[in-house]
């Protein structure tokens, strides 16, 4: 099945711009990211901190579990996920991140990275040591309110996932699942409706606890109910209030 979009569509979903040279001046996601209610003088000594280096590449680490603390990070384009290692050695995946997002924020309290973090596709990021994100803030009001929001839906997003994992179905993971990447993406300007997942089913299983084989069943339901309509990793929400329905999360 090909999904055709229209122009303007077509625009939107463009890949981010991999450019390390890139700042936050001329970033799209400035919006999105800690530039956020900034002036434009406190976004050039924001902009004078931050790091950028070439691109990961798809599978290539960012950082791991037990590295030491020393920055946060922004995704700029591509997306990335943060997984901890089991005692007996497994993967579980704890989070994704896309452009626009804040990941390593985890090594905050122990100065050491509680998970590993890991590119699903090329990557650019960028990078904010933590030191001088501190003295920035303290003079920036706005930057030290927005870095605590930021802190906060992280915090937020794990309860949910901890509530997701203990009482809800397959059916209500994975269309919330769904639900929550469909918004991320409105919140970055792209279609809500028409996406492609950058992870694998197996990583989608692992993140919300299910089997390769019930996350490929719920995705065939949702076809058959019509409420997506999924070509291996090309989803199209047909009927977002029946998904919601679905994810239990009412109107």
């Amino acid at each position: 099945m090909t999904i055709h979009l229209s122009q303007s569509e077509s625009q939107a979903q463009k890949p981010c711009n991999h450019d390390y040279q890139a700042n936050c001046g001329n970033c799209r996601l400035n919006s999105i990211c800690l530039p956020l209610a900034l002036e434009s003088d406190d976004v050039q000594q924001l902009d004078d901190i931050i790091q950028r280096s070439k691109p990961l590449q798809k599978n290539q680490h960012l950082y791991r579990e037990g590295d030491e603390f020393q920055s946060v990070f922004a995704v700029r384009s591509g997306t990335l996920k943060a997984y901890k290692t089991t005692d007996d050695g497994r993967e579980q995946v704890t989070g994704f991140y896309f452009p626009g997002e804040i990941l390593g924020m985890d090594g905050i309290s122990n100065n050491t990275h509680a998970s590993s973090a890991k590119a699903l596709e090329t990557a650019a990021i960028c990078e904010i040591p933590f030191t001088s994100l501190e003295k920035l803030s303290a003079l920036m009001p706005n930057l030290q309110r927005h870095f605590f929001q930021l802190m906060s839906h992280e915090i937020t997003e794990d309860q949910q996932l901890i509530t997701l994992l203990s009482k809800n179905s397959a059916d209500e993971r994975v269309a919330a699942l769904m639900l929550s990447i469909s918004t991320r993406n409105a919140r970055r300007k792209l279609s809500p409706t028409q996406f492609r997942l950058p992870m694998s089913r197996v990583d989608i299983g692992n993140y919300l606890g299910l089997t390769v084989e019930t996350v490929s069943r719920v995705f065939s339901r949702m076809q058959k109910l019509e409420l997506l309509r999924v070509d291996n990793k090309e989803i199209e929400i047909l009927d977002p209030q029946g998904l919601r329905k679905m994810a239990n999360l009412g109107n």
